[in-house]
C-alpha cells in the first residue's frame, strides 16, 4: 500500500511496527502529514503554524532508533499542540491572538518537554478559539484573529464544532497528525473530540501539569490528548503525567498516576462495570441523537455491563456563577503575560483590552465583553475563596461522588454536548469521549447550531479514575468501532 493511503487512520502501534521494521521512517511520516496539511488544511483552518524543525527532529529520532533503539511508544510520532501551550523553539505561542502573534516562549511547557522526552515530534501548533473562548460571548467556537475559523472536516461550514481545542480535533480527524494535545476548562477537549469522531481525555486536574499553558482557571484547566483511538489517547496520557513543583495541583497525583495507561485497555471490564444514566442530561436531545444514546446503552448491556437507569445529581438544576472563573482568569493571565518578552506589546489583561481597541479592525470582530467582565471582577481574595469552597462543597456533596457512591457506580454516561460535563469541570474530575454514531439529518439547536454530524458518548468518574474510564471507553469502542474518516477530496 502507498504511504499516502496507509497514513489515513494509521494508529501509533502500526506506526511503531513500521518504523521498527525499517519499512518507514519518522521522517517519512512527518513529510506525509505535511503534504496532507498543505493539501487539505486550507479548507479547514485547523493549523496555525508548522514547526520548521519537524523534519530535522524526525531525522534525529530515526538515527537514534538505529543507534540506540526506541524510547517507547511515542518515538518518532508527530503530535500537534494547541496554540496555548508554550514551546521553547522556533514556533510562537499566541492563544490564537494577533496580540501575541510575535510571542516566543522562553522554554517548553511541562507538556511539551514530556512529549519531547518520550520521543514525539512536535509537528506544529493547532488553531483554537481565541483565548480559549474566554474573550467574547458572541465569538463562535474555533475562531481566532490569528487563524480564522476552524471548520469541521465532516462538513465544513455545515457541521458545528465546539470547544476551544477545535483545531486540535479537526486536524486529528482529518489525519493531519497522529494525535494532538488540547486543553479543557469546561468541555474544550471532549466537545470538539465528540463532534469530530475522536477520542478525547480530559484528565483529572493535577494529573498533567499546567506549567507553560496560557490559563483560564487554575481550578479547572488541564491539558489532555485528542486521538483517533482509545489506545492512542492512553499512550499519550501516560507520557504526560508526573509531579511538577511549579504546579502544586500535581502533588495530588502522587501515587495515583501511571506512566503507561495501556495496561487498562481491557474490553472485558464491561462485564463487571456499573454505569449510571443521568436522564436529566438526555432531555434536550433530538430524536436521532437520543437514538444514538439508546443504542450505546444497549451496547453496554449486551457487553455485560449493569446499567442503572436513571440516576439524578442534585446539582442538575444549579446555575453556576462565573465570578470565580473570571477572578482566576484575570489573576492567571496577568501572571502569564507579565513574563512575556519585552518585544510583546501586552503584559496584562488591561493592556490586552486596550490593544484590541487600538487594533479593532483585526482584533475585535466579535468584541471582548468576557475580557472586560474579567478585568472588572470585584471579588476580594477572601470572597473568591469563600465562593470556591461553596462550589466545591455543593458539587462534592450533591454531584458525581454522591451519585456514584449512592448506586455503587463505576461511571456515568452522558451525551457529548451537554451541561453534565460542567459538573466534572467544577471539581476538576476526568472525562473521556468515544465516537457513538453519526446524525445524518440533525436539527437546529437553541444556539442556532446544527446537530448534524458525528456524535459521542462521554464517561464521567471520580478524581483520578482514568484507569476505570479508559477500561469502559475501550470496551465500548471495541464493541462498536463507529469512527470513520471525513471525505476530504
Amino acid at each position: 500500500m502507498k504511504l499516502e493511503e496507509w497514513i489515513v487512520e494509521a494508529d501509533m502501534i502500526s506506526m511503531q511496527k513500521a518504523m521498527e521494521s525499517g519499512s518507514i521512517s519518522s521522517e517519512d511520516i512527518v513529510r506525509e502529514y505535511l503534504d496532507r496539511i498543505h493539501k487539505y488544511d486550507s479548507d479547514i483552518h485547523s493549523i496555525l503554524e508548522i514547526n520548521p524543525d519537524a523534519i530535522q527532529i524526525a531525522r534525529d529520532l530515526d538515527q537514534e532508533r538505529q543507534e540506540t533503539g526506541s524510547r517507547g511508544k511515542l518515538h518518532g510520532i508527530p503530535i500537534l499542540l494547541k496554540d496555548n501551550l508554550d514551546t521553547g523553539d522556533n514556533m510562537h505561542t499566541s492563544a490564537g491572538s494577533v496580540a501575541l502573534a510575535g510571542s516566543f516562549a522562553a522554554k517548553d511547557s511541562f507538556v511539551a518537554s514530556k512529549l519531547r522526552l518520550a520521543g514525539a515530534v512536535i509537528l506544529g501548533k493547532a488553531n483554537m478559539s481565541e483565548w480559549s473562548n474566554f474573550m467574547s460571548s458572541t465569538m463562535p467556537a474555533g475562531y481566532s484573529s490569528r487563524g480564522g475559523l476552524v471548520l469541521n472536516p465532516y462538513g465544513p461550514g455545515e457541521i458545528f464544532i465546539s470547544g476551544s481545542s477545535s483545531g486540535s480535533a479537526a486536524a486529528v480527524a482529518s489525519n493531519l497528525a497522529a494525535a494532538a494535545i488540547g486543553t479543557e476548562t469546561a468541555g474544550s477537549i471532549v466537545g470538539p473530540a465528540c463532534q469530530s469522531f475522536l477520542v478525547g481525555i480530559k484528565p483529572t486536574v493535577g494529573l498533567v501539569s499546567r506549567t507553560g499553558v496560557i490559563p483560564i482557571s487554575v481550578s479547572q484547566d488541564t491539558p489532555g490528548p485528542i486521538a483517533r483511538t482509545v489506545t492512542d489517547a492512553a499512550i499519550i496520557l501516560g507520557a504526560l503525567t508526573g509531579i511538577d513543583d511549579k504546579d502544586h495541583a500535581t502533588l495530588l497525583s502522587e501515587g495515583r498516576s501511571f506512566g503507561d495507561y495501556t495496561a487498562f485497555l481491557d474490553a472485558d471490564f464491561l462485564r463487571q462495570a456499573r454505569i449510571g444514566i443521568p436522564r436529566h442530561y438526555y432531555k434536550h436531545l433530538d430524536e436521532e441523537r437520543l437514538a444514538i444514546m439508546e443504542a450505546a446503552i444497549s451496547t453496554l448491556k449486551n457487553a455485560g455491563a449493569t446499567i442503572v437507569d436513571h440516576v439524578s445529581l442534585h446539582v442538575e438544576h444549579n446555575n453556576w456563577n462565573n465570578d470565580v472563573i473570571c477572578y482566576e482568569f484575570k489573576k492567571g493571565l496577568n501572571q502569564y503575560l507579565s513574563q512575556c518578552s519585552d518585544s510583546v506589546p501586552i503584559h496584562s489583561l488591561q493592556q490586552l483590552i486596550a490593544y484590541h481597541e487600538n487594533h479593532a479592525e483585526v482584533a475585535l470582530k466579535y468584541g471582548q465583553d468576557t475580557l472586560i467582565r474579567s478585568e472588572e471582577v470585584t471579588l476580594t481574595e477572601q470572597e473568591y475563596h469563600q465562593k470556591k469552597q461553596e462550589y466545591d462543597a455543593l458539587a462534592l456533596s450533591q454531584g458525581i461522588d454522591y451519585v456514584l457512591e449512592q448506586h455503587s457506580l463505576d461511571a456515568l454516561m452522558l451525551p457529548g454536548d451537554v451541561d453534565g460535563m460542567y459538573i466534572a469541570a467544577r471539581l476538576g474530575y476526568p472525562l473521556i469521549t468515544v465516537p457513538a454514531g453519526y446524525s445524518s439529518t440533525g436539527v437546529i439547536d437553541s444556539d442556532g447550531d446544527s446537530t448534524k454530524g458525528p456524535f459521542g458518548v462521554v464517561f464521567s468518574g471520580k478524581a483520578f479514575s482514568e484507569p476505570t474510564l479508559i477500561r469502559i471507553a475501550y470496551g465500548f469502542e471495541q464493541a462498536t468501532n463507529h469512527r470513520f474518516p471525513p471525505q476530504l477530496d
